[in-house]
């Protein structure tokens, strides 16, 4: 009898650590990315695109570095500008919403185009996404396309990473929008 238990209890184990592990090995195109660090963020990318391009398109300037205390590097490679570009717009992000968080580590995928980006939110939502990017807050992921690698766009969804990290119970939903909109709104001033 006590071996019967023992043998149902290592398959109703195995049977939850399957079901956890498939649930969490979520397939969305990223396979073959390419994949830089950063000290916010690991960052995976389609291997058409290229650093400096995004880098250039995401156009943190001078005045965005020196508002989040950070200083420009000299002779930085072009993979390090564009982690050196995230890390300053996630304390810039953190800043305006004054809150800041120091131990935080997330994902950013950029897809290929907005069809990719769209068929991702398809496989997990079942509905056509409506806006440029989204953060997942249950993968701790944002994704966007390199058509809207806009300072603000970006920032609007790291807004949405540090309000979902930093609260120990969620904001309303509501709540987070007008609060990541508010950052998406600062930064929008510096852009144009």
């Amino acid at each position: 009898m006590p071996k019967s238990r023992f043998f149902r209890l290592i398959l109703i184990t195995f049977i939850i650590a399957v079901t956890i592990s498939a649930a969490y090995s979520y397939e969305d195109g990223f396979g073959q990315a390419k994949k830089i660090e950063s000290k916010y963020f690991t960052i995976y990318y389609a291997p058409q695109l290229d650093t400096f391009d995004l880098a250039q398109q995401l156009n943190v300037g001078a005045a965005e570095r020196i508002l989040a205390g950070r200083t420009a590097r000299a002779n930085s490679s072009r993979e390090t500008e564009l982690t050196d570009m995230m890390d300053t717009l996630f304390l810039r992000a953190g800043e305006i919403l004054d809150m800041n968080l120091f131990s935080y580590k997330g994902i950013i995928k950029i897809c290929r185009d907005k069809e990719h980006l769209n068929g991702i939110y398809r496989k997990i939502f079942n509905k056509d996404l409506r806006s440029p990017s989204l953060y997942i807050y249950t993968l701790n992921t944002i994704y966007i396309c390199p058509e809207d690698f806009k300072i603000y766009i970006l920032g609007h969804e790291i807004a949405h990473a540090i309000i979902s990290n930093y609260f120990v119970v969620q904001p309303p939903e509501k709540v987070a929008e007008i609060l990541s909109g508010y950052v998406e709104y600062q930064l929008r001033k510096v852009a144009n």
